[in-house]
């Protein structure tokens, strides 16, 4: 989908509903807005989000094991040795 959009005086623009539906966005959507040379772009932070656990994935314990609870652990007995 292309549109045409006008930004106003104090800076702001506005998506057109067509836009916004296609996205699924909302009162209080946030956007990650990038600017790549004289290009913009606006990613739906879930988008961002979903890409970034997309990229992710491959380095993902495939035995459900949890990295998350290593590192809870390992800080738990640093935290041990540091107060003994």
């Amino acid at each position: 989908m292309n549109a045409t959009v006008t930004l106003d005086g104090a800076g702001r623009l506005v998506l057109p509903a067509a836009a916004r539906k296609v996205l699924g966005l909302k009162p209080g959507s946030r956007l990650i807005l990038s600017v790549e040379g004289q290009v913009v772009t606006l990613t739906p932070m879930r988008e961002a989000i979903r890409r970034a656990q997309a990229i992710l994935a491959p380095y993902r314990p495939k035995d459900g094991h949890s990295v998350v609870d290593d590192l809870v652990a390992e800080r738990r007995a640093e935290a041990a040795r540091e107060y003994k």
